[in-house]
């Protein structure tokens, strides 16, 4: 360092915040720029200027689309990114998404700038009416609940250890999204960079688990008559994926999706037991709950009297959440991969010490599973009428899929229970705190991050005119990144339909022609949103026209790089 010049030693606050990015290793800042932006611009253009290496600085013209972005990337490649927000109403446009991403431990370093503090008299000083009425006494109240840490940036020399300690945290267990606020005459201040470290000053926290709870865990799920597993988040990464097909095919555990945002397992395994927990808390001795907010619905099931629970996770008791009673009589904090690893080699030595074969002793459970898993399928396949299902749309998607690596994502979109899925990236539905339009900007962040991958965003009509889709498609055309979209399309809010008749079965709204506040007739013609931006575009009504639509869709998407958006029509 001591060879730079005065010019470059002294450079602006601004210059440094995305040097220090990529000393961190973030690839991408997805930003939606405003009027406390111009040091931060000017910063970029002079570090640019200078010759130091930068995130890629992506223009992202609506806050919820970035954060969405993020969120992607962070699945398909595990890097933490960075997003700026334009002061109080961009960071309230992306508080949504800060409330998705805490919700699924995702890590991001979410920015905004703040309105000057001076009128007068200082560089940076506000210049136009807003910066008045863009002011508030505690900016950070707008996402403190969503995120695990937030400062204001007050002097200029803070910023390597302000942006390193950020994104320390939000890498550590368990993960979520930092904020940071951003004054503008703070940025505007030049500082010497001579001594700025060419390594990140501080490095995040890994919760591995205490080898002793893994060893007690072990024991109990080898000596169980009827062990089960639920999984809602998946099993972390390939290494944790293998490590529980393996354990739940080797001692013929069952493992149970109920509302699962990821897979644990291949959907054509032969321990896959679906979607609903009652049988098999009915019968379970003792029950692995695998990083899952809500296993089961308290009112309606729950554990046998006698059973053990043990409670997986990198927050087993997901401390964010005031109320959340589920028991746990082993708590275990760790990463998920991390955990199940240690704990399917916990499970060899238990039954080399216990003599006991899960496979050869349950093996009718196989027989049962198969006849289940048959059951779904030929449901969605062979279902009959003038119009199609949900269930039968994701058959045909899962059948034209098969000879893809392909993320599918579902936001009230396709169901998982009909598809054929073997990986662990195969499967992403929206996060449990429900903040919609996720599906779609997160499919686009998992493309950048992996352009190769075949990604399809399925959802419901709803869901799609929340996910602001005027700004997704420009953002896939500008970028190049070409997703594919599949909106299933009842023209209502079909969930909130199912709420109302789950607690009113016999009520005055399910007997309606037409339920209050659902419905979303005239549905708008999707196609031309898409053909906008240059997008292949097509309306599906008839179950036999789908199988052809969707290949020549994915041709669209993989060869030609174009996005491609099809509305289907379901009953």
């Amino acid at each position: 360092m001591d060879s730079l010049s005065g010019r470059e030693r002294q450079v602006s606050a601004g210059s440094v915040i995305f040097s220090r990015l990529k000393t961190l290793g973030v690839d991408y800042v997805f930003a939606n720029s405003g009027t406390d932006f111009p040091p931060i611009i000017e910063g970029l253009a002079e570090a640019a200027a200078l010759g130091k290496e930068l995130p890629q600085a992506l223009t992202i013209p609506h806050e919820h689309a970035a954060m969405g972005m993020a969120h992607g990337y962070y699945f398909m490649s595990g890097k933490a990114q960075a997003v700026i927000l334009h002061t109080n109403v961009g960071l309230a446009n992306g508080a949504i998404g800060a409330i998705n991403a805490a919700t699924d431990h995702v890590p991001m370093l979410l920015m905004s700038g703040r309105t000057p503090t001076v009128e007068k008299g200082r560089f940076g000083a506000r210049t136009v009416p807003i910066g008045w009425g863009q002011e508030m006494r505690d900016q950070a109240a707008l996402v403190r609940e969503a995120v695990k840490w937030d400062y204001e940036l007050r002097f200029p020399e803070q910023i390597k250890e302000v942006l390193d300690r950020g994104l320390a945290i939000a890498n550590t267990t368990p993960k979520g999204p930092v904020y940071l606020s951003l004054p503008r005459e703070v940025l505007t201040e030049t500082i010497d960079v001579s001594d700025m470290p060419a390594t990140p000053l501080m490095a995040a926290a890994t919760a591995r688990g205490a080898q002793a709870d893994y060893q007690t865990a072990a024991e109990w799920l080898v000596a169980a008559k009827n062990p089960v597993v639920f999984v809602q988040r998946g099993a972390g990464d390939e290494r944790g994926f293998q490590a529980l097909s393996q354990m739940a095919d080797r001692y013929s555990i069952p493992v149970v999706h109920y509302w699962a945002t990821q897979i644990g397992i291949p959907t054509d395994h032969s321990m896959w037991a679906g979607g609903d927990p009652a049988p098999w808390l009915a019968e379970a001795d003792v029950i692995l709950a695998v990083d899952a907010l809500a296993p089961w619905m308290p009112d309606a099931h729950g554990p046998r009297a006698g059973a053990k629970v043990i409670q997986l996770g990198p927050d087993p008791l997901f401390s964010r959440f005031p109320v959340r009673n589920f028991r746990s009589d082993l708590s275990i904090t760790c990463e998920t991969s991390i955990g199940l690893v240690a704990l399917a080699a916990e499970m060899d030595a238990a039954a080399a010490r216990l003599g006991r074969d899960g496979r050869d002793e349950r093996a009718c459970l196989r027989e049962r599973l198969a006849a289940q898993r048959d059951r779904e399928i030929t449901a969605a396949r062979d279902e009959s009428g003038p119009l199609m299902t949900k269930a039968h749309v994701a058959w045909c998607l899962s059948e034209a899929l098969k000879d893809f690596d392909a993320t599918v994502l579902s936001e009230l979109g396709c169901p998982l229970a009909p598809m054929t899925l073997r990986t662990h990236r195969g499967w992403y539905q929206e996060p449990h705190s429900g903040g919609l339009g996720w599906s779609l900007p997160c499919a686009m962040g998992m493309k950048l991050a992996k352009p190769d991958q075949l990604v399809v965003a399925t959802m419901g009509d709803g869901s799609y005119m929340f996910a602001n889709p005027v700004a997704c498609h420009q953002i896939m055309e500008a970028c190049g990144i070409p997703v594919l979209i599949l909106i299933v399309n009842n023209a209502e809010w079909g969930a909130v339909r199912q709420s109302v008749s789950m607690l009113y079965p016999d009520g005055y709204a399910a007997k309606a022609n037409r339920m209050p506040l659902t419905g979303l007739s005239p549905s708008p013609d999707f196609t031309k949103v898409a053909a906008a931006s240059n997008a292949w575009a097509a309306r599906v009504a008839e179950r036999e026209d789908l199988p052809g639509k969707l290949r020549e869709a994915i041709t669209e998407v993989m060869v030609n790089k174009r996005t491609a958006l099809f509305d289907v029509k379901i009953a």
